[in-house]
């Protein structure tokens, strides 16, 4: 028994034996007992008294070669808290003293410990240096560093009691944390989940779309984007990145353990009985960490209504008749974040009625609405797009709203399902609504199936709208000609408007977001032009012919009502 305690000992401790420095009935002895209590050897040799802090310093100092440091003579406050993890600083018993380059200097009474200096660099992702110093002194600055991290994270969240009322993860919190995974230890860390708690609510408070945790080698921010642009809000210690990615993937319901492919989630905040928001998470493995987005995804927004969108009176009429037609295909088409899913949600809300069964598959389903049948396709277990439509069409449907054609096969599913008596909703990554027809054309849709299914397009974009703080402008006659304008438009009878800032609008000038629409109905003119094989020019030129507005004379509509500025729709089209 003895000779099994004596092997667990460090080389610290049988150093000590084998210099004469402890017998080896006493280090048995104070090993055991160190075993017993859950306390490294040298802890339970200072409890035992055998030998000061002081005098197994110097020793392991001067016997390991190891520099020796003084940490009376250390300013606390000036050590660099956020180089590694306060978790691994109370349980490796460990501080940070500096970084040169890669190489991490760390304070500690056992620099013999090659499994924890091991376990230390891969934790930190660079070379540990020990450095010797007294245990009761690192013991006490231990604790200091766990109240300053502490105290650090609690400032950041303030005085916020409303917090307690917020419910996150909607009652389902206990089942993420099994499902993730995820310790009691990494749960249980009140003022991180207070802080990602309050780090939400402030995005959804400030009218955000998007959250971004973004870990660096030197530090850690967060980022909002709001009205579609990016900007800091936070900067927490880097030392609590772990924290803070572990925390919401456990919400998330993801892996928490799993670090080195991406993940995709979702949780949900409840802030009343009425009302919850649903987060879209996903996770991205990067050099210096987890990168995190978290897409906000309001229900309310698909009730807005289509006359809050922006859509123009005729552009409106349109869509809406495309809509309530019995068949058909309806494609809305723009880049990320353009606004598709709530133009897509507005349709359905206002196609949701007791008599009418609608099916929807979405990648993921980013709006619950009640009602409506609404399926996630999974790739990996085979459920694909395609293969959610081929099961709608035994579902005895009437409208089928498809996330995103992507590949031929969802094509020709989707439009054989226009063909045959069902209204089709979905969406396309393409520039225009003109480019679209011909998207489906590279497919390898054939064109007379494009011809006699799809009724309607619409592209479009999302420019920001100018506060209540906007002036008056003067814009040269020229810059607006060279924008888009005709002759007879520049009249005298409007008024451009320019940004300015205030508190409202944080000084940017700008306070939420305006739809800016291109609505192209398929004519019977245009149906020809496609079976010829025509190109998106040819189409652009008969809906210019037919009075169909594109993005970039939308978008000056927008200014000429005082809506936008014109650098804003310069920037969001092309012309």
């Amino acid at each position: 028994m003895a000779a099994v305690a004596a092997n667990t000992f460090s080389p610290l401790g049988r150093a000590l034996v084998q210099q004469s420095r402890l017998v080896q009935a006493d280090a048995n002895a104070i090993q055991a007992e160190a075993s017993k209590a859950g306390v490294t050897f040298i802890e339970q040799l200072i409890t035992s008294k055998k030998m000061t802090t002081k005098d197994v310093a110097l020793f392991a100092a001067n016997t390991f070669g190891v520099p020796l440091l003084d940490l009376a003579s250390v300013e606390p406050d000036l050590l660099p808290t956020t180089l590694i993890d306060t978790k691994l600083v109370a349980s490796k018993r460990v501080i940070p003293l500096m970084k040169r380059g890669n190489r991490l200097f760390l304070a500690m009474s056992d620099p013999t410990n090659e499994q924890l200096l091991s376990e230390l660099k891969f934790a930190t992702g660079s070379t540990v240096e020990p450095v010797v110093v007294e245990e009761d002194k690192l013991a006490v600055l231990i604790k200091r560093f766990g109240e300053s991290s502490a105290k650090a994270l609690d400032q950041m969240i303030g005085d916020d009691t409303a917090l307690d009322s917020i419910d996150l993860g909607a009652g389902d919190e206990a089942q993420a944390d099994a499902a993730s995974g995820a310790t009691p230890e990494e749960i249980d860390d009140a003022p991180v989940v207070k802080y990602v708690q309050k780090v939400l609510i402030d995005a959804i408070n400030g009218g955000a779309s998007d959250i971004h945790f973004e870990p660096y080698e030197k530090f850690y921010r967060i980022r909002y984007r709001t009205d579609g642009i990016l900007a800091d809000v936070a900067q927490p210690p880097l030392a609590i990145k772990e924290k803070i990615a572990s925390r919401i993937k456990v919400i998330s319901k993801l892996d928490i353990s799993e670090k080195r492919i991406p993940q995709d989630g979702r949780m949900k905040l409840k802030l009343s009985a009425t009302r919850a928001i649903d987060f879209r998470v996903s996770t991205l493995p990067t050099l210096f960490g987890e990168k995190i987005c978290m897409r906000i995804l309001d229900p309310s927004s698909a009730t807005l209504g289509i006359e809050a969108l922006g859509y123009e009176d005729e552009q409106k009429a349109a869509l809406l008749h495309a809509i309530s037609r019995p068949y058909g295909m309806v494609l809305v088409t723009g880049p990320t974040g353009s606004g598709k899913t709530v133009s897509l949600y507005t349709c359905l809300n206002i196609l949701n009625k007791p008599g009418i069964n609608i099916s929807t598959a979405e990648d993921p389903a980013e709006i619950n609405l009640p009602g409506i049948n609404q399926v996630n396709v999974n790739d990996k277990a085979g459920l694909t797009f395609a293969a959610a439509l081929k099961s709608f069409l035994r579902q005895d449907p009437d409208i089928i709203m498809v996330g995103e054609i992507r590949d031929l096969d969802t094509g020709e599913i989707a439009i054989k399902a226009a063909q045959t008596g069902h209204m089709v909703l979905s969406t396309l990554h393409t520039n225009d609504a003109p480019s679209t027809l011909t998207r489906l054309m590279n497919m390898g849709v054939a064109p007379f199936n494009i011809a006699t299914s799809v009724i309607l397009i619409t592209a479009q974009r999302l420019a920001r709208r100018l506060c209540s703080c906007k002036r008056p402008i003067e814009i040269p006659k020229e810059v607006l000609l060279r924008a888009g304008y005709r002759e007879d438009e520049l009249d005298g009878t409007w008024q451009p408007y320019g940004h300015v800032g205030c508190d409202i609008c944080k000084n940017t000038g700008y306070k939420g977001r305006v739809g800016i629409y291109e609505v192209m109905p398929i004519t019977e003119e245009m149906q020809r032009i496609i079976m010829k094989n025509g190109t998106s020019i040819d189409i652009a030129d008969q809906a210019k012919k037919e009075g169909v507005y594109d993005l970039r004379r939308s978008g000056l509509r927008k200014v000429r009502a005082g809506l936008t500025s014109l650098e804003e729709v310069e920037a969001v089209t092309n012309e």
